[in-house]
């Protein structure tokens, strides 16, 4: 199980390149050669890793097992003094990580996420109220902001995630359990680790560095003190250190921290493309010699892909010359590049590889969102709905890919007797497709007294008949 940690953690990775792999290995001839300490380390990135106390005022019923009594309800009701909900207040504790000397910190999104008031404690035990300056829940990072005074805060430097390698030593410096700073020490297991589930951008570095619950927002850096991860889930069973912990890439950081602190949100590129992982099996029937790439099923009509070339059943094997195994991977790939820039693409297509360079873009809105509530004598009536574009689709969490109409909230009405859900999209009315707001307003002015919906529901297409 995927577990999230409400607490900070910093690693630190001591790059094994910094060693000369030509230089003879000898035993060690005295105690000064067998000593290694990771002291001078920790002594320069602790002071950048700071604790995040959150506060939350939430109110809460009191359960009564009279409740469903009409009698008793009237007692223990909501509108009876023992009835009213009670406010209490939920504390939790985090990890930041502190990128610039000014006060920016990085931690997860999960540690800040419905907090009404969050506290930052440097090492020095000062501490200061925080800023949000903006979350990327994708990623599952947000960016703080504390004013410490004209004194410059101790930070990390961002390093470069991709120069990791698989065997590199780690340390994990955070607050684990809430106990107090602590270190723990490790290897780099894996590299771009997807299909974790913990975010939409999936390319985690995992390590067997000990992390537990209070590790949450804390880093991965190099031996020379560079940031190349922030350390946000473990896989754990019973909560605690298995030694399978995963960090989010440095670069991954890098871009939502200059998205935000230099226009306030993140946005990304738009590919306009999907596909699936090539498996084992797939591979064998395209003759490729090994399962590597995504092969594409989907392409967005004149969308960047689409003007670029890409078509279904091209398999992409690369983006700027960095291999990907499924489509987590090229999602994060192509998330790294501004939204106004360019990305290469190495696809196989017919046995042939060739190269593709794709002018990326920010999600567009077309066609417009344009938010109806369906009135009148019809089966839809008390829906609201909404024309799906790649950046509203995105907006609500919704595949980019996607297109029509979509349910928005049911609010009652001839709708949800229907049984029609938020999230569902109409595809036709009496066999006519809808393929916008305006049309299907159209198709429900028609006098008919008998109406067959059809919606798509969680990838399955649903047919009723209503008499109205």
């Amino acid at each position: 199980m995927i577990r999230r940690l409400a607490f900070c953690l910093f690693v630190i990775t001591l790059a094994a390149g910094s060693v000369s792999q030509a230089a003879e290995r000898v035993v060690p001839q005295s105690r000064s050669e067998v000593l290694l300490s990771y002291a001078p380390v920790v002594k320069t990135v602790s002071p950048a890793v700071v604790n995040i106390y959150t506060r939350r005022v939430v109110q809460s019923r009191p359960l009564s097992p009279f409740l469903d009594d009409p009698f008793f309800r009237r007692f223990f009701g909501e509108n009876s003094p023992f009835g009213r909900p009670q406010k209490r207040v939920e504390n939790s504790l985090g990890s930041g990580v502190i990128v610039s000397s000014e006060g920016i910190i990085v931690t997860n999104h999960h540690v800040i996420e419905g907090s009404d008031e969050i506290t930052v404690a440097l090492s020095d035990r000062r501490e200061f109220p925080a800023e949000v300056l903006g979350t990327d829940e994708r990623a599952d990072l947000a960016v703080l902001k504390i004013d410490a005074g004209s004194t410059p805060l101790p930070s990390i430097t961002l390093g470069d995630s991709d120069s990791i390698q698989v065997g590199d030593l780690v340390l994990a410096v955070g607050n684990p359990f809430g106990v107090g700073q602590t270190v723990t020490s490790g290897i780099v297991s894996a590299v771009a680790r997807t299909m974790t589930g913990v975010s939409d951008f999936e390319s985690f570095i995992q390590t067997d560095a000990a992390i537990n619950p209070g590790n949450s927002g804390g880093a991965l850096v190099t031996l020379d003190g560079k940031l190349i991860g922030i350390n946000t889930a473990i896989f754990s069973r019973s909560g605690g250190s298995v030694g399978i912990g995963f960090a989010i890439p440095s670069n991954l950081v890098a871009s939502v921290v200059a998205g935000i602190t230099d226009g306030g949100k993140v946005v990304r590129p738009w590919l306009g493309a999907d596909g699936q992982a090539v498996t084992s099996e797939l591979a064998d029937s395209m003759g490729l010699d090994r399962p590597v790439g995504v092969v594409v099923n989907d392409v967005y009509p004149k969308g960047p892909a689409h003007s670029a070339g890409l078509q279904v059943g091209d398999v992409v094997t690369a983006v700027d010359g960095r291999e990907i195994y499924d489509p987590q991977g090229l999602r994060y790939r192509i998330g790294m590049h501004k939204a106004e820039g360019t990305a290469e693409l190495t696809i196989l297509r017919e046995g042939r590889e060739r190269r593709l360079t794709v002018a990326l873009m920010a999600p567009p809105e077309m066609p417009p969102r344009d938010v109806r509530d369906v009135r009148g004598r019809n089966p839809l009536s008390g829906a609201r709905v909404a024309n799906l574009s790649p950046a509203f689709a995105e907006e609500i969490g919704f595949d980019p890919m996607e297109t029509g109409v979509v349910v928005l909230e049911v609010q009652g009405g001839l709708a949800a007797r229907l049984g029609l859900r938020p999230g569902d999209i109409i595809q036709s009315i009496n066999d006519s497709q809808v393929t916008d707001t305006a049309r299907l307003e159209r198709l429900l002015d028609q006098p008919e007294s008998e109406w067959r919906v059809t919606i798509r529901r969680d990838g399955k297409q649903m047919s009723v008949t209503v008499h109205v």
